[in-house]
């Protein structure tokens, strides 16, 4: 079931589907491919990460790299599959990657990909460190799950746009990783 209708931002919040972790491992295993030995590993976070929450159905991936040494090198690597670097959208140990259409990342098959956001994280990152903390609570608390549910569909039919329904999850995201990050 979906929570689109009568809202005014356009969010929709759709039951959990098994696809959006088939399609993780898919990327995944692309992107460790043409990436190499440049990155550690590829973290699957936000609710898609998270079974049987519901979620916006777009997928948030982290690429993990050892060292900011790296990140030209693998800047030009999601290049040239059709990623491109949006640094206005960074945060101190995150960089953040736009598509420049549904086949990113482009490959022989032509596949056209599942919505995702991509970001490169150092691994001593506090942005990947808040991301998986976050989901690795909600993977081992289903009371959570349940909780951050109700509260991510009553604020997309009641959020006027995308940056009042992220505000609205804040209070929660913060209480948890105020209570699992000390």
């Amino acid at each position: 079931m979906s929570v689109k209708e009568n809202n005014q931002s356009g969010i929709e919040i759709v039951t959990y589907n098994e696809k959006w972790e088939k399609s993780f491992i898919l990327l995944e295993d692309f992107l460790k491919k043409t990436l190499g030995d440049l990155i550690i590993c590829v973290e699957h976070v936000g609710s898609t990460s998270v079974k049987g929450l519901s979620a916006k159905p777009i997928l948030d991936i982290d690429v993990v790299i050892e060292d900011y040494c790296v990140l030209p090198a693998v800047i030009e690597g999601l290049e040239k599959i059709g990623y491109y670097h949006q640094e206005n959208w960074n945060f101190e140990g995150r960089e953040a990657f736009g598509r420049k259409d549904t086949f990113v990342p482009w490959n022989e098959k032509d596949t056209n990909w599942i919505e995702h956001h991509l970001y490169v994280c150092n691994k001593d990152s506090k942005e990947l460190a808040r991301h998986l903390a976050f989901r690795n609570y909600l993977r081992n608390n289903t009371e959570a799950v349940a909780e951050y549910e109700q509260l991510k569909k009553y604020l997309a039919k009641i959020a006027i746009d995308r940056a009042t329904y992220t505000e609205g999850k804040t209070k929660f995201v913060s209480e948890i990783l105020e209570r699992v990050m000390k």
